[in-house]
């Protein structure tokens, strides 16, 4: 998954049209490192999707605009706008995270 480096980047990024999934996570958090382990098989199911990361700690004042309150968070954009948000409590299982992606439409 391709990582947020700078503002303007994620800026771009989230004025897609189609579905953009932005997970805001940090190096040390361990339930971040579990999400990583089995991510992968379910981006690839989505190839509707774009799929990126952001450190949450490097970019606070997004992390504080766009409300993460826990990580990892998968917060989803299209157009500019933030349109659905997976709040970290309910982002630990692959089925948790099938479930709030195919809902996207």
């Amino acid at each position: 998954m391709e990582r947020i480096q700078t503002l303007e980047q994620f800026k771009e990024q989230i004025n897609n049209n189609k579905f953009t999934v932005m997970k805001f996570d940090t190096t040390w958090c361990p339930d971040c490192k579990n999400l990583d382990r089995f991510i992968d098989p379910i981006v690839d199911e989505h190839s509707d999707k774009q799929f990126l990361a952001i450190d949450a700690e490097e970019f606070q004042n997004l992390s504080e605009e766009y409300e993460v309150r826990g990580i990892p968070s998968l917060l989803v954009y299209k157009n500019g706008e933030k349109i659905a948000h997976l709040h970290s409590k309910f982002a630990k299982t692959p089925d948790q995270i099938r479930e709030y992606l195919n809902e996207l439409r």
